[in-house]
């Protein structure tokens, strides 16, 4: 092989490199906007129960994604991304919470209500429904914390014993355990509030 031959060839080869990584990069720019438009309704939520701030909230969603593009390279690994995003979420809430040390004074369920679904409802449904929903979330925010913690994980996120434990750092048998007491304390709530109708 020439000299010129044994460049054209190397040349080819950085060529190959860098289109192969410039494809590679937008892959993964593509699968990281998919995890946004994907989750970020979720993790909204996630963080909303816990600040209970809708702008706080919302930093924290979008420092959550910030995380991800920094360890995007890392995004194959993960196996389910959901549980992963939530985790992120959660930590970066959890973190807030502590370094403000004391409970937001904007605690408004209205707020929480509001997100929740009533398409194709009249507005006398929606109204009723939105009444019903700031009843219910006003009894969850009477919970202990730790109770509260996994009903909202299991309730509003969906997630099982098994993602929720992975989420909160705890054994799956306490989540089982705290969400048994949530949902008794809720109960009991519930029917005190009824009563009182």
């Amino acid at each position: 092989m020439s000299a010129g031959q044994a460049v054209f060839s190397g040349w080819m080869e950085i060529e190959d490199k860098a289109e192969h990584e410039e494809a590679r990069q937008r892959a993964i720019e593509a699968a990281v906007a998919d995890l946004v438009s994907q989750y970020s309704g979720t993790l909204y939520r996630v963080a909303y129960s816990v600040l209970r701030n809708a702008a706080d909230a919302e930093d924290a969603v979008q420092e959550a994604f910030m995380r991800v593009l920094r360890h995007r390279e890392t995004l194959d690994e993960v196996r389910d991304q959901r549980v992963w995003l939530i985790r992120i979420v959660w930590n970066i809430v959890l973190d807030r919470k502590r370094r403000a040390k004391t409970r937001p004074e904007t605690d408004d369920v209205a707020e929480l209500a509001r997100v929740l679904p009533a398409g194709g409802l009249s507005a006398e449904e929606r109204a009723s429904a939105a009444q019903h929903h700031a009843g219910v979330l006003a009894c969850v925010e009477q919970l202990p914390a730790k109770e509260r913690q996994v009903l909202m994980l299991s309730a509003f996120e969906e997630l099982t014993s098994v993602e929720i434990a992975s989420v909160l750092g705890i054994t799956e048998s306490s989540v089982r355990s705290r969400l048994f007491r949530a949902r008794n304390l809720m109960a009991g709530l519930l029917d005190h509030q009824r009563s009182l109708r």
